[in-house]
């Protein structure tokens, strides 16, 4: 258990560090700008959650070809694979940033999003996908630090870059009063120099190990990583997807409940973070084990993640059930509406209690996704997909907004069940080893 903490516990820093400041990004809009201003960048959340959580799958699946090569100590495989990945997800990542600028109104239309916070949220949008390409290689490199077993290094530039961000969002939101667009234009110039620093990092990292020459591309260290990258993409995906149409319905409350919505699900997203760490953390672990060919180590590690689990959980349960109707006002101010705070308490107060079941879905899945085992993997996170698509719009609009939130835990808690049945079959040893 101590070795997996050491090893996620840098992870879970840097992404707290890292969720904090996308909080920061809608309590300042919220406070210093007004309620609609929230409602609009709440309205784009969820769809550039979703190119987040490409990157960070993307990242993850091939950390797992990374991880695989160091443990067994070829690292010349190793440099390649790195470069390898950081070209081809640059690439992808021009692709979607060109489809999201061409697109962004009609896709904000699609999903219902209240037309007195459109334009606001369209602004928001476009110049994050301007930045989709610091976005991506911010996220792979990160994944790869910790392929590596350098964990600290990328928690270093997250914490400058998380710091830098929330200045810059107050220097361009309350100094020169840029509204929505400031806290853009302050995510984007906040990832890119830190993209820039990691880069010259990973070099010097390189250089250390005295590999030598390697190749900087190779098309046969494609089709691996996208084997395990693909469904990695769909399980960090399924609850920003989820959450995307979703909102949909969220919508059709009016912006009011947006903004409750908005700030409820920042705070989810922040609850969330140690459970995704220890998921990827679980991932790198099972996959360098595996690697060594020490499958002992790999149960031991996923063990220790379930205690860390249930330990987060509590935690979680002690800190927003007292404590939810504080936090949503630190995002709406003053000037909340009784509708926008009654959404986001509501939201909160009722997820706190089952935060433990994307717990142990993440600690499992981490698992079969290091050993490759990604068929199952896939089927369970499709089926938390359809469960809470389904449950929030077919009975929302009969029953009302708080179907939202029922149908979450019912997803996460079918993709724990589908998942850990796989893993007791053992059929992930025998994946790894063919």
């Amino acid at each position: 258990m101590y070795a997996l903490f050491v090893f996620a516990l840098p992870i879970i820093i840097g992404n707290i560090f890292q969720q904090t400041y996308t909080m920061a990004d809608s309590a300042i809009v919220g406070r210093f700008v007004s309620e609609k201003a929230l409602a609009a960048v709440g309205a784009s959340y969820s769809l550039t959650n979703i190119f987040i959580c490409v990157a960070i799958g993307g990242g993850i699946g091939a950390s797992v070809i990374v991880s695989r090569y160091f443990g067994a100590k070829e690292y010349k495989k190793t440099k390649t694979a790195v470069y390898t990945a950081l070209i081809a997800f640059t690439a992808l990542s021009v692709l979607l940033g060109i489809i999201g600028l061409v697109f962004s109104r009609l896709i904000l239309i699609a999903l219902n999003t209240p037309s007195d916070v459109l334009d606001l949220a369209v602004d928001y949008l476009n110049i994050y996908f301007a930045g989709l390409p610091f976005l991506f290689m911010y996220n792979v490199l990160s994944a790869m630090f910790n392929a590596l077993g350098k964990s600290k290094i990328p928690l270093y530039f997250l914490i400058f870059s998380s710091v830098f961000n929330v200045a810059l969002d107050l220097l361009l939101v309350k100094n020169f009063s840029m509204g929505v667009t400031g806290v853009a234009w302050a995510t984007l110039i906040a990832q890119g120099i830190s993209v820039v620093l990691s880069f010259i990092v990973l070099v010097w990292e390189f250089k250390k190990l005295n590999i030598g020459r390697a190749k900087f591309f190779e098309k046969s260290e494609l089709l691996p990583m996208a084997k395990i990258a693909f469904p990695s993409i769909i399980q960090q995906s399924t609850v920003s997807i989820g959450m995307m149409l979703v909102q949909s319905v969220v919508n059709g409350f009016g912006s009011e409940a947006l903004a409750g919505y908005s700030a409820a699900i920042r705070v989810e997203s922040l609850c969330i973070v140690p459970f995704n760490s220890i998921n990827n953390a679980v991932s790198s672990y099972t996959a360098q084990n595996l690697g060594a060919k020490n499958e002992k180590r790999v149960v031991e590690g996923y063990h220790a993640a379930n205690i860390l689990v249930a330990a987060f959980s509590i935690l979680l349960i002690l800190l927003i059930e007292p404590f939810n109707s504080l936090i949503v006002s630190m995002f709406l101010g003053d000037d909340g509406t009784i509708t926008a705070m009654n959404t986001g308490c509501g939201y909160l107060s009722f997820m706190g209690w089952f935060f433990c079941f994307i717990g142990f879905k993440m600690a499992v899945d981490g698992l079969l996704r290091g050993a490759g085992d990604m068929k199952m993997f896939t089927v369970a996170n499709f089926v938390n997909l359809f469960i809470r698509v389904f449950v929030a719009m077919a009975f929302a609009p009969i029953f009302g907004l708080q179907m939202v939130w029922i149908a979450v835990p019912i997803g996460w808690f079918s993709n724990w069940i589908i998942s850990f049945l796989e893993y007791r079959t053992g059929k992930w040893k025998r994946i790894y080893k063919r």
